[in-house]
């Protein structure tokens, strides 16, 4: 299924799902207050309410609660999430994103899986502006898939960690590159660089849609950044280094994870302006648009302007 939050006409907003229709549903109204009215209500107690989704989908989606596309505009699909963790594991953008700053690879990175916590309070949706921050010059995009957690669990191995997962999105983690690299000079970060904004959307896409794009370590899902039309990077999920589930084993030694939890998997290989070099494209400015583009997951758009 896809997931949605969406505002209407009357400035309200609601969560829900596209219909085969292609209409979006309000989970809340459609089910006369059975199903909740935001998207983390529902994640955490999620598989009460598919059972019930299942067992009355005919009838909610045919009766109130449905609204043409055109008349709803879609915001962040989890706009509140518990947390976000962003991880690092493409190896070829970090390799190559290390060798233009002229730095070798890091053998550590090889040992374990690392991330960052960003800001979860600066979650933006598809169509939203970012302000580019007013001491930044750098500013860059990154194009990245993130999980949603689904179900609560510590110590979690990998192998197990399928079942822990609610769905994806397209991610795009913001970044503010000179205002990260002077910080994390000090040896800790990133940090300012990144909390002005994370961008979530389309829609979120429960796992199952994706079975059968199975590969190596991921899906087979392409992966595309374009800049004002321009393409700029294209990858491939199946690219990963680190699978989602090493990567959940890895948030979750010695802590719990919590439905409605988002983990980020970093930047595909040639996935951001750092990488891909100011000879191939400038740092982005206002008035610049950036749309990511994942197989199966739609395009996330969204517009720059001056803070």
């Amino acid at each position: 299924m896809k997931f949605i939050t969406f505002m209407k006409k009357d400035g309200s907003v609601s969560a829900g799902w596209i219909n085969s229709r292609n209409m979006a549903v309000d989970m809340h109204e459609a089910s006369n207050g059975t199903l909740p009215d935001n998207m983390l209500a529902f994640i955490e107690n999620h598989e009460k309410y598919m059972e019930y989704i299942e067992q009355y989908k005919g009838l909610i989606e045919t009766g109130n609660g449905s609204y043409p596309m055109e008349d709803v505009s879609l915001k962040a699909p989890l706009p509140n999430p518990k947390s976000v963790r962003d991880f690092y594991a493409f190896e070829q953008h970090v390799k190559t994103a290390r060798e233009n700053r002229g730095l070798e690879m890091i053998p550590e990175w090889y040992e374990i899986p690392v991330f960052y916590f960003t800001n979860h309070l600066a979650i933006k949706g598809p169509e939203e502006e970012i302000r580019r921050p007013k001491a930044c010059e750098w500013l860059d995009y990154e194009l990245e898939i993130a999980c949603v957690i689904g179900k609560e669990g510590r110590n979690i191995k990998a192998e197990d960690a399928e079942q822990h997962i609610f769905g994806f999105f397209i991610m795009n983690d913001w970044s503010a590159r000179d205002l990260q690299r002077k910080e994390m000079m000090v040896g800790l970060g990133p940090a300012k660089g990144k909390d002005f904004a994370t961008s979530f959307g389309p829609y979120l896409i429960t796992k199952d849609e994706l079975k059968s794009l199975k590969a190596k370590k991921g899906y087979d899902l392409e992966m595309t950044a374009r800049v004002n039309g321009k393409v700029l990077s294209k990858g491939n999920m199946k690219d990963l280094y680190y699978s989602f589930g090493e990567m959940i084993e890895r948030a979750s030694a010695g802590t719990s994870l919590f439905p409605g939890e988002v983990i980020g998997s970093g930047t595909v290989g040639t996935g951001c302006i750092l990488e891909l070099g100011t000879d191939v494209h400038r740092w982005l400015e206002p008035g610049d648009e950036v749309e990511l583009e994942i197989t199966g997951l739609g395009v996330l758009k969204n517009k720059i302007i001056e803070d």
